[in-house]
């Protein structure tokens, strides 16, 4: 499929790109197969063929919520590097 100069500007300035003029005419070109590839999927029989979302199958691997005992507070803090009043000291981020 042939991409004309403007058709290639029109969509740089619609993504707020900056092409260099020189540019221009190679992007069309790689477009044009980029669009050529498209078009020859689209000419594959699909015929029976159901829709997916993904290349393979998955199943998610979901696990009965439980109560469980959590870990004693100065366990949990015994290796911290930094901590004050039972709790984790981290260097702050927004100011």
């Amino acid at each position: 499929m042939k991409i004309t100069k403007e058709e290639v500007l029109h969509v740089a300035h619609l993504a707020r790109l900056d092409i260099d003029e020189r540019n221009i005419d190679a992007l069309a070109g790689q477009i044009g197969k980029i669009l050529d590839y498209v078009d020859m999927l689209s000419r594959v029989n699909t015929q029976g063929v159901k829709p997916t979302t993904h290349a393979i199958f998955l199943t998610n691997a979901f696990r009965e919520d439980s109560e469980t005992v959590h870990m004693d507070r100065e366990k949990s803090l015994a290796n911290a590097p930094d901590k004050h009043d039972g709790n984790f000291l981290v260097p702050r981020v927004i100011e």
